[in-house]
């Protein structure tokens, strides 16, 4: 997917992994085109094309980059679904089962794991307080909100409450209002998560800058972590989210996600709505 640098015309793809959905926009070769107010023209569900996340790609050092922006206009560091479905495209593109994908977030290992699924080593998680990050010095494991959640970073910000019934928590109530906790100076994603056993995790995800999705696999990540330093979960485990199933493994060199992309359909962006979004 490639975009004529002598015209003003913008192709992209509609991709999702588990229903957590993004436009990409192959920005190599030719000017970054993305700004903030077009990111959120495009997010919009009714008068745009609606995204979790946008993946813009680009060229870093020779090295493939991706910029990750969430649907009000803001940039993230980290999205590991997106990552997948970006890596999928290129090694086709290229033919090789292994790539590294440069993001805010540092390096990606990516990787085809046969039958249609992708696997990336999102990196080791954060846990110090001024990692994740968190406004003062906490105990990440146990934060003195009610409910007592865990703090974990994984290149960005997150929250994980353990329930008991995941689907009896209001989601809309919590995640606006922990998302923006005065706790969480960057914002935070939120989970809401039911243990079924130690290797099957109940999983729904508020994300920052977007709202109530199906499926993010950096929150995906997060919640495993989260739940195998409270001693609730084993290293390896199945999350199911809204959308469906990831596989999670915290390994000595980072915590990997294992799951499946889809793509959806490719288009162009109109003149005129490029000009309605400046």
């Amino acid at each position: 997917m490639t975009n004529d640098s002598h015209n003003a015309a913008i192709a992209f793809l509609k991709m999702h992994g588990l229903g957590n959905d993004f436009v990409v926009i192959d920005a190599r070769g030719h000017d970054n085109p993305m700004t903030a107010a077009l990111a959120r023209a495009i997010g919009h569900r009714h008068f745009g094309i609606g995204f979790d996340q946008l993946a813009l790609i680009r060229m870093e050092d020779n090295v493939v980059a991706v910029d990750y922006w969430n649907a009000d206009g803001s940039l993230s560091n980290a999205c590991g679904n997106a990552t997948r479905c970006v890596a999928r495209l290129l090694m086709a593109e290229s033919g090789d089962g292994a790539m590294i994908i440069r993001t805010g977030r540092g390096d990606l290992m990516c990787e085809d794991a046969g039958n249609g699924l992708i696997r990336v080593n999102m990196g080791q998680p954060q846990l110090e307080w001024q990692d994740v990050p968190l406004a003062e010095n906490l105990d990440t494991v146990n934060l003195p909100i009610n409910g007592t959640p865990a703090a974990t970073g994984m290149g960005n910000p997150h929250c994980s409450f353990f329930v008991e019934d995941a689907e009896a928590v209001d989601l809309d109530e919590l995640g606006p209002r922990i998302e923006n906790h005065p706790l969480f100076p960057e914002r935070t994603n939120v989970q809401v998560v039911q243990v079924l056993d130690r290797n099957n995790l109940r999983v729904r995800v508020w994300e920052r800058g977007v709202g109530h999705t199906l499926a993010s696999g950096s929150s995906s990540c997060a919640v495993t972590v989260a739940a195998v330093r409270k001693g609730l979960a084993d290293r390896k485990v199945t999350v199911h989210l809204d959308g469906g199933d990831l596989e999670i493994d915290w390994r000595d060199d980072g915590v990997w996600m294992t799951g499946p992309t889809m793509l959806v359909s490719s288009g162009t962006f109109s003149e005129e709505f490029l000009q309605a979004a400046k």
